[in-house]
Parts: structure tokens; sequence; C-alpha cells
């Protein structure tokens, strides 16, 4: 059996990848909600409840964090649930596996590689360097099996990210749209249903335990070759985008909670942050999904609001 924390959209496209593999798959969240299929499980819960995660996870296989507390809660949130989803992995003798981000990093100079160090500082950034710190701790101390799957920001169907939500979905319907930061800087965009892949694969080979993976990416594009290319590709003109300024969106955090949590990680859009996931694909023999495909998919849910 395999055990999800978290339904969304990494939680819920990991859930259908095993279950067509013909794992037994139990998907626990808030709500109880999920992807319907047969050898899917949808279980209500709190994961933050270590004892009644440990419950639900016995005889797991596997423990997938696809968790994704609001945004704005994370420094409150993540340290509970992570320290839960450890115990109930150490209880039950299971792999924890988890998806994370490129926030651990901080500001780099340069593309991240599987070589770049966590450096984040900042306290909403370094709550994911803090997480993946005690599970390697953890893992070194033979309490339990860990690894780690990080994607940069989401592009595709239903991916929820900046790019599809904010800025694509206006430009593919001729509007204009703003872009934080430089829109012109390089910017690595993952399909989601690579992430999901990633997670199965590293779950299933030893070679990924004790070690974190950056998720297959397409080469980078700026917001505006992505929006252009979109356009391009859906048969319109080019894409009409506009700067957000630093100082707009300071102001708009006074009125915003996402908006003043975007602070944080503003210096992501301002130079280019792009990742190398070389090693990954290499390792396991994965190919990410084209950047076509990936804004085909954005572009088609879009124009069908």
């Amino acid at each position: 059996m395999h055990v999800i924390v978290g339904a969304g959209p990494v939680g819920s496209r990991t859930a259908l990848l095993l279950a067509e593999r013909g794992e037994t798959v139990r998907v626990i969240s808030r709500s109880g909600r999920g992807p319907s299929a047969e050898r899917i499980e949808l279980v209500a819960a709190d994961a933050t409840d270590p004892a009644k995660l440990t419950e639900l996870s016995k005889g797991a296989t596997a423990i997938y964090n696809c968790a994704n507390p609001a945004y704005h809660t994370w420094l409150t949130d993540w340290p509970p649930l992570a320290a839960s989803l450890l115990q109930a992995a150490e209880a039950n003798q299971a792999l924890l596996v988890t998806f994370s981000n490129l926030y651990g990093y901080g500001p780099v100079s340069g593309p991240i590689t599987a070589a770049t160090p966590m450096r984040a500082e900042h306290p909403k950034l370094r709550v994911r360097r803090q997480m993946w710190e005690d599970a390697l701790a953890a893992h070194l101390a033979g309490k339990v099996r860990v690894t780690e799957a990080r994607a940069s920001d989401f592009i595709g169907s239903e991916s929820n990210s900046v790019l599809s939500d904010v800025v694509l979905k206006r430009t593919v319907n001729g509007k204009s749209a703003f872009a934080f930061g430089d829109p012109d800087a390089p910017h690595s965009w993952t399909n989601v249903n690579d992430v999901a892949k990633t997670l199965v694969a590293i779950a299933g080979d030893e070679r990924a335990w004790g070690k974190a993976w950056l998720v297959p990416t397409a080469a980078p594009m700026s917001v505006r070759q992505a929006a252009n290319r979109a356009n391009e590709l859906a048969g319109l003109g080019k894409a009409k985008i506009s700067t957000v300024p630093y100082a707009m969106l300071w102001t708009m955090g006074l009125f915003s909670k996402v908006m003043k949590e975007l602070r944080a990680t503003y210096y992501q859009f301002a130079k280019p942050f792009t990742i190398d996931s070389s090693l990954t694909e290499q390792t396991f023999g994965l190919t990410p999904t084209s950047m076509d495909e990936s804004l085909l998919a954005s572009t088609r849910l879009d124009r069908n609001r």
C-alpha cells in the first residue's frame, strides 16, 4: 500500500499513476476528497496528528508528502505536519517520499543543480530547507528512509501557478497580463505530471534514497517568451505583458496575505532562476514534458473557462 498525504494536483496525479501500475493507494486529506479510481481509497483525516497518521499508514510501503498548506501559514503549519510524517514513516518502517520546491536554496547566482547547497535563511524559505535537513538527519541515523523531489514553478493543466493563473489565462484570451520582476528573465517551469512520475520513480529505486532530486524540467523560458509561445500555439498575436514593480507588490501586500508572502520570493522572478535536472533524467531514464505540450495544456484549460 502507498499512502499519499494531500489531494491537490501532485497528490492526485501520483495516486492515479500508482493505481494504474496496480498499486493500492490511500489518499489522506482534511476534506476526504481526491481522485476517484479503482484501487484508490479516500480518507478524511488531520495528518498533523501523528497517532492518527501512523494508524492510517500501517503496512504502507511508502508515505508521500504531497501536502500544500496555505501559502501564508507555512511557518505554523509545516513543522507539525513534517514531524508527523516523519514519525509515521519511522513507526511503520515506510519510505518517506517528499514533494518539495526550490525555496530551500534561497537566492542563487546560476542554475540550480544536484550539487547546489541549500542556503535559504529567510524564515519563509528556510522552512523547506529545515524539513529536508530534519528528514535527512533521521535517514542518516538509521531511523527512517527518505527521499525528496524538488520542482520549479508549475505549468500545465490545473497547475495552479503564477504563469498559468496570473499570466496565461489572460494573455491567451487577448488580455494584458502583469508579471512579477523581470518578464524577460529566463525561468524554469515544471510540468505537474513530471512531478508525479519522479515521485513514483524515486520511491521505487534505492539509488534515490537519502538524496534529493530535481524533477525533470524543460529548457528555461522567460514569462514573455512563454506567453508569446502560448499565443502562437493558440493562433494568436504576441502577448501583452506589463511589469509589477516591487514597490507595487509591497503595497499590495498590505491588503493581501498571499501578496505579502510573495515579497520573500521576488528574487525568483527578478533575475534568471533556472534548474539543471540532467542528473535525475540520466539516473532514472526520465524526460521532461516539452514546453509546447505544457503550454498547450495551460492554454486549452484557460480558453475553456
